[in-house]
């Protein structure tokens, strides 16, 4: 019975989404406390070009070192500005990469595998990688719908709480042609400031054409790179 009452508990927080993450997991021995979500210490904010806030509850009780690398890159403002660069409908958005392509990361060293207990639920935000298990470093992806086929083959460090409405809105695209950024990241105990819209994108400029005339001719954006598959983290959805 008691087995029953928690696999409905599960359920209905994988179909309700955020607003039931703090119940899809509970103590048990051995592991390390849960943080409570209300820990601005474990709070991270990420600012979207996409119209709000997106608050996150960090999981340093099941990912200790990516955790820690999202607040040492977060702190350094490595975050603020990088676009979601591989964003597919029902599956995912993929960000934190300044190259913008899939293949960069940050100047840290890779982190080992952390694969856990915490499944890829909707707004679970899960560390990319590329073929090699230990390889995450700066990427992460944030979960459209349930893909629980990735379950225990990538880090799960924490889960949207708050504003994924706006993670809804990123624009989709492999890679998306305008793609939706992180304006801004910052941890919550870091006393933040409130949200702030990005700036509009520059004006288009104008040009001669060979009739005399003038036209709208907006700056050519780089010609973009296509990731490859090693640095996915995982195949196309189905």
């Amino acid at each position: 019975m008691r087995f029953l009452v928690r696999f409905v508990v599960f359920l209905l927080a994988m179909l309700a989404g955020p607003a039931f993450a703090q119940i899809i997991d509970t103590p048990i021995a051995g592991r390390p406390p849960i943080p409570s979500p209300t820990d601005p210490e474990n709070l991270w904010y990420l600012d979207l070009s996409t119209g709000g806030r997106v608050v996150i509850w960090l999981r340093p009780d099941a990912a200790p070192k990516m955790v820690e690398r999202v607040k040492i890159l977060t702190r350094q403002h490595f975050y603020d500005g990088l676009p979601f660069h591989r964003v597919i409908e029902g599956f995912m958005a993929q960000g934190g990469d300044p190259k913008g392509d899939g293949t960069g990361g940050s100047t840290l060293p890779d982190l080992k595998a952390e694969f856990n207990w915490l499944p890829h639920v909707r707004g679970a935000v899960s560390a990319a990688r590329a073929e090699k298990e230990d390889s995450a470093n700066s990427q992460f992806f944030i979960v459209f719908d349930p893909k629980l086929t990735l379950d225990k083959k990538y880090t799960v460090f924490g889960r949207v709480i708050d504003g994924m409405q706006y993670v809804d809105a990123i624009t989709r695209g492999e890679p998306p042609a305008n793609p939706s950024r992180i304006v801004h990241a910052y941890i919550a105990a870091d006393n933040p400031p409130a949200y702030v819209p990005a700036p509009p994108a520059p004006a288009a400029t104008l040009s001669p054409s060979s009739l005399g005339g003038a036209f709208l001719t907006p700056r050519a954006p780089a010609k973009p790179m296509r990731a490859p598959a090693a640095v996915k983290p995982t195949a196309k959805a189905k």
